[in-house]
């Protein structure tokens, strides 16, 4: 029997024990090594080569993953160990560390109940690490830290046992610092990452060992010992790679450390689910019931040439078998099941069943995207997965023949079911199709996978920046007519304070929320008492207020002024780009008496019409999307590395030693970035590491923006003077 039917094997029989079965990421800053990582713990499950370990990055299935040296994808994989001999299933993703990725790093949160963060004992804590230690607490994920790279402080760093404790100890402090700032109270639970808790450890995983408080206990090694046998080289590295295996000292902390589904599911469910919460299912969900109905999360869409469309998510309740019939929510009918399988790095295996507790990979949910809940009976779905930055750069993608446009625009729409960080926007008209993402790296994967994967030539567009329109002040009262002079709305609009739009943005306030519970979060964020009472709708991240008393047919004409209120907010007035950050008060309305008179043809304008007056009077004006820049650069470059950020509209806020590189902090606007690459690679001469974040938007100086959006305007094809009262610029 081969080794890998037998592993199969092994994981079937610990499927049905859930208090056995641990659902863990791996997710780090880009370069932390968390794939090197998983080839160690892949080969000490008996999965892959020990000798290849470490270099063979299995997880990156992917021919560009291999080629550029990162994980662009997560990938999952099902193994088992055995622990104070118990035998355990572990299901594990492998998750990007690029910024532009992050979308997967989200997604894979919602599939799993513990996250182990891996930092370079070098570099530190960086600020990917931030995000997904972030991403991990607000999905209720708890964390485990593994300190990588502990050979180059030996080695390179030439640090002894004193130096080594103290540096170690700093990222400790960082990860706890970051674990508190963000949720307090886990934080108190214990959530914290200790040495003495066994929460910690720290190793090579190229050279594949690791210690921890628990393992230097059993084995006697201490850090004493580890320089030792650091310095005595291969040899040396050799005996500590046999004596304290990386997969072992990791595996049991994996073990030990992080939650079962049995004690996970009770705590996450209220985290990501708002149904009613006294119901049988509900109940399923919190005792991982294998006989209950089924409730499947899917966060992840990936295509196999043979089997078609893939799910890949976390199976709350019930148990997944071939041909069930389940609803996909936010769809009608019902999809077939054809094939249920776990996965084994690249390959899937398919299997009889997979109970509750599990990640499982399924085929047949033809209408599922990443994010969908797919289940036995129709049910509340579970919350959308919000992605902490939104799409910032924007390409336009032809396809070089014409005869390869209907499967063009199939890829296009299967990519954004796969990743919905994607926006996809097709022009039918002009044949144009438009595809925003996380960064220039995100769009340049996706453009080429379509070229490779599905044989279509395209030829892309330059980069376009994506702008926002913001309200600056308050107005007084502005009337919308409608085009047959029987309809008036009077509305007024304002800027939303940050901490409001920061919620709506998160997902923490929404239309879907209880009233009650949205009306607290409101108020919680500085909203008056009156005002979140008359919340009538939210769009992107702006709120329209019903302010009106008693006004006659308005209830069966709100639909009407909702549809005016989003197309006049989806294209702002100044460059037709959406509007952010904004409170409309509907204060009164004269409607006539004919439902004839008062139909879309009339309401829709005179809203839209009244929106985009009221914005100008409050001096609405552009935003541009800015990025956090991190520049690492040898002491005698810094001056060349701080001179591209403020080239480019930036501004440095900080500048520190940190080991033997100086460390350039700034801002600089996405829009200046474009090429950034190979500018400081020529002007450090290849010596600069530097990564870059998205930070929201901030107004543009006014001196820049009436030469941008007349820019923004051409491009559109709309005409080039602006409506008479934009004169504030």
């Amino acid at each position: 029997m081969g080794r890998r039917k037998k592993i199969v094997e092994q994981c079937e029989r610990l499927m049905d024990k859930p208090e056995q079965i641990r659902n863990i990421a791996i997710a780090a800053h880009i370069d932390h090594g968390k794939t090197t990582l998983t080839d160690n713990l892949l080969a000490g499950a008996g999965m892959i080569s020990s000798e290849t370990a470490g270099h063979q990055r299995a997880m990156d299935t992917e021919e560009d993953e291999q080629e550029r040296g990162i994980t662009i994808d997560a990938a999952n994989v099902s193994m088992t160990h055995k622990y104070e001999d118990t035998d355990y299933l572990i299901n594990l993703i492998d998750t990007p560390g690029h910024v532009d990725f992050g979308g997967d790093v989200t997604r894979a949160m919602r599939a799993v109940d513990g996250a182990l963060v891996v930092v370079d004992a070098v570099e530190g804590t960086m600020p990917q690490t931030e995000t997904v230690l972030r991403q991990a607490l607000r999905e209720g994920v708890k964390p485990t830290l593994f300190i990588n790279k502990v050979d180059r402080l030996i080695n390179e760093l030439q640090e002894g046992p004193q130096e080594m404790q103290e540096r170690l100890q700093k990222v400790i402090r960082e990860v706890n610092e970051l674990v508190r700032g963000m949720d307090e109270e886990k934080y108190n639970e214990g959530w914290k990452v200790s040495v003495e808790d066994g929460t910690v450890a720290f190793g090579s995983a190229l050279y594949n060992w690791a210690v921890s408080l628990p393992s230097m206990q059993q084995t006697g090694i201490d850090f004493g010992d580890i320089i030792e046998l650091n310095r005595e080289g291969e040899e040396g590295i050799a005996k500590l790679r046999e004596e304290s295996p990386l997969s072992d000292v990791v595996l049991d902390m994996v073990a030990e450390h992080f939650p079962n589904p049995l004690q996970a599911q009770p705590e996450r469910i209220p985290t990501v689910w708002r149904g009613d919460d006294s119901t049988q299912l509900a109940e399923d969900m919190r005792l991982v019931n294998k006989d209950g109905e089924v409730v499947f999360m899917v966060t992840d869409i990936g295509m196999d040439p043979h089997a078609g469309e893939i799910a890949t998510g976390r199976l709350f309740s019930g148990t997944l078998e071939k041909g069930q019939e389940l609803y996909v929510s936010g769809t009608a009918g019902k999809n077939r099941i054809q094939n249920v399988g776990i996965f084994m790095g690249g390959e899937r295996e398919d299997v009889e069943r997979v109970p509750a507790g599990n990640i499982a990979s399924v085929t047949g949910l033809k209408d599922a995207i990443a994010g969908s809940t797919v289940s036995s009976v129709e049910m509340t779905p579970f919350e959308s997965i919000e992605h902490i930055s939104e799409p910032v750069i924007t390409k336009s993608v032809e396809a070089k023949n014409m005869d390869d446009l209907p499967k063009l625009i199939e890829t296009l729409r299967q990519v954004s079911k796969e990743d919905p960080t994607i926006q996809i926007t097709i022009n039918e008209d002009t044949g144009e199709h438009l595809i925003s993402g996380q960064g220039e790296l995100h769009l340049e994967v996706i453009t080429q996978r379509i070229e490779r994967n599905q044989g279509i030539p395209v030829t892309t567009g330059e980069p376009i920046v994506v702008y926002r329109e913001q309200v600056q002040g308050a107005t007084e009262t502005v009337e919308g007519i409608s085009p047959n002079r029987h309809n008036r709305f009077y509305l007024t609009v304002e800027p939303l304070n940050d901490e409001i739009v920061e919620k709506v943005r998160l997902g923490d306030v929404s239309m879907d929320m209880p009233e009650q519970e949205r009306r607290e979060a409101l108020q919680e964020a500085g909203m008056d008492k009156d005002t979140s009472q008359n919340v009538e709708h939210i769009h992107g991240t702006n709120i329209l207020v019903d302010d009106t008393k008693g006004i006659q047919h308005l209830n069966e004409t709100m639909e009407l002024v909702i549809e005016g209120l989003e197309e006049a907010l989806d294209d702002g007035p100044l460059a037709a780009e959406p509007v952010q950050g904004t409170l409309i008060r509907l204060n009164d309305a004269r409607l006539h008496e004919d439902t004839i008179h008062r139909g879309p043809a009339q309401v829709i304008p005179a809203v839209r019409r009244a929106v985009h007056s009221a914005l100008i009077h409050g001096h609405v004006k552009l935003l541009e999307p800015i990025q956090n820049v991190r520049i690492d650069v040898p002491n005698e470059h810094m001056g060349a590395a701080s001179g591209e950020i403020q080239g480019r509209r930036g501004r440095v806020d900080d500048m520190y030693q940190e080991g033997d590189l100086m460390v350039v902090e700034g801002i600089a606007p996405v829009d200046e970035m474009i090429g950034f690459a190979s500018d400081i690679r020529s002007a450090t001469e290849g010596r600069a590491s530097w990564n870059t974040e998205n930070a929201g938007f901030q107004v543009m100086a006014d001196n820049l923006q009436r030469e941008k959006i007349m820019e923004i305007r051409e491009r559109k094809g709309m005409k080039l003077e602006l409506p008479q009262a934009v004169d504030y610029f």
